[in-house]
């Protein structure tokens, strides 16, 4: 499935132990159907050497209508049925907003958002084209005390270098998906994954684990030349 050769790790770096972009709440997005699922996906997530998940169900108006007390709800079942089986693994949830203008309002509005470690705000856009808002949204974003945290910048087709450099010009931080490195999306979008990591630009890592099959990806992933490259950047993760 996967075109590409391994390298062998030139030096030691310090593993991964936190992951902070997963969807692996059961029956509420595109993610883990069931707690069985769920809990196949925390097993392989902990083989890769993960001690700490912060999964981010989506919140979409138009898809997925989730919020935080139903998300948090589902964290505590979670925790119940991990705590149930002995699974040792410390579990948080944030959400990943998806950039429309039900989410914008709500930000004028001042509403709550659900976030994870120093009021990190994990946002997507669609995938085609840069939403009009976007840089609005990112302003009032920080006038109200959030870091706005851009999921997989390298996937989005209107993303280039120009752009990236604005965007983070403009404060925002940078979540790879870890399986865009081992050309699982497609070659053009490792290419730019490898450009981001190049500039130094990224600062979260991700798995954006929905399925035991990108599951199986990260791990291949893990054994890549531009992983242990993201790995000797000043990452975010492990601080959280």
């Amino acid at each position: 499935m996967f075109s590409f050769l391994t390298s062998p790790k030139k030096e030691k770096l310090p593993p991964l132990h936190c992951d902070i972009h997963s969807h692996l709440l059961a029956g509420i997005d595109d993610g883990a159907p069931n707690w069985e699922n769920s809990l196949e996906l925390i097993h392989a997530l902990t083989k890769l050497g993960f001690k700490k998940i912060i999964t981010t169900p989506h919140i979409k108006h138009d898809t997925y209508r989730n919020d935080a007390q139903g998300i948090l709800s589902k964290l505590q079942e979670l925790r119940k049925i991990l705590d149930e089986h002995k699974i040792d693994i410390e579990i948080e949830a944030a959400a990943e907003y998806y950039l429309d203008e039900v989410i914008y309002d709500q930000l004028i509005a001042k509403g709550p958002f659900l976030t994870f470690g120093k009021n990190y705000l994990l946002i997507e856009t669609n995938f085609l084209s840069e939403p009009y808002q976007l840089k609005d949204f990112i302003f009032h974003a920080a006038t109200q005390g959030y870091q706005v945290v851009l999921a997989h910048p390298e996937r989005y087709a209107y993303m280039n270098m120009s752009k990236a450099e604005d965007l983070k010009n403009r404060g925002v931080l940078f979540q790879l998906n870890s399986i865009s490195l081992c050309e699982y999306y497609s070659k053009s979008i490792q290419k730019l994954a490898h450009q981001l990591i190049d500039k130094g630009w990224i600062n979260f890592l991700g798995s954006d684990c929905h399925n035991l099959q990108q599951a199986e990806a990260l791990g291949v992933s893990m054994d890549l030349k531009y992983y242990h490259k993201a790995l000797a950047l000043p990452l975010l993760n492990n601080a959280l």
